[in-house]
């Protein structure tokens, strides 16, 4: 993985984005690199994920240069591929957190909204600038951000390319947290922890009803969580959460199964 920097470390899993000299941008490389690390996230049995970016961006978009003079076969295999690992990313049984330390921009943003929890740095701006560029997001910008922050704000940020500051980012919901820089990735690490610390078996199965749940009607949505909630029990996970609740203690590790 010549392009991302993959560190374990207490069941949590850091994936650096590990391009500085082109601000972190998106290619083909940084793709299949980030795939397998998402892979390697998931033999390790990692219990979070955080992505960050190396140096002054968290990623800049996907690499203008490489996309200069694709053919239209070529740009919707390019979008594919950048649409196919970012869901790979999102429909992960492991949580994951972005923490944006610098710019988010087109596929950096999109890069994030495919996280589940997103921490920003006070030094970073977000913007989805396709639209100056002659073309539309291509890695899920147009469905996710109106998903996360409403039609009103996504028809803004999407149609005149504007960047907004994490601020602002916070202000609209696109950011769950701001923190100074020196403080973002000791944050995410604490949060990370939080998240490692709770019983696999249940985050795997909260991550199914949101994911599934988002994409259907209330009435099924219910009937797919009731599903998840049913399917924890007779795990050991189950019973020591409940076993130590009962005991007035907390639970020892739990197993995942």
């Amino acid at each position: 993985m010549s392009t991302i920097v993959y560190e374990l470390d207490q069941q949590v899993v850091t994936i650096t984005i590990n391009r500085p000299e082109a601000l972190n941008a998106l290619n083909q490389a940084v793709l299949d690199d980030l795939s397998d690390a998402l892979d390697q996230a998931a033999a390790d049995q990692a219990r979070c994920l955080i992505l960050t970016g190396a140096g002054r961006a968290f990623v800049a978009g996907a690499d203008v240069a490489a996309m200069a003079d694709m053919t239209a076969s070529q740009a919707l295999a390019f979008s594919q591929r950048g649409s196919a690992v970012l869901r790979q990313l999102e429909r992960s049984s492991t949580p994951s957190i972005a923490a944006i330390n610098g710019f988010a921009l087109g596929g950096g943003c999109e890069l994030a909204l495919s996280c589940d929890i997103r921490l920003a740095s006070e030094q970073a701006s977000f913007a989805q600038p396709e639209v100056g560029l002659g073309v539309t997001a291509g890695f899920g910008g147009t469905q996710r951000l109106p998903r996360l922050v409403g039609l009103g704000w996504a028809n803004e940020l999407l149609l005149t390319g504007r960047r907004i500051d994490a601020v602002r980012a916070q202000r609209i919901g696109l950011v769950n947290h701001l923190c100074a820089a020196d403080d973002l990735l000791p944050t995410a690490r604490r949060l990370a922890q939080d998240i490692a610390r709770q019983s696999p078996v249940a985050l795997r199965a909260t991550k199914r009803a949101l994911g599934l749940g988002l994409q259907t009607d209330l009435d099924t949505a219910l009937a797919i969580e009731s599903s998840q909630f049913a399917a924890c029990f007779g795990s050991a996970d189950q019973r020591e959460g409940m076993t130590a609740f009962m005991e007035k203690r907390q639970p020892t590790a739990f197993s995942g199964r």
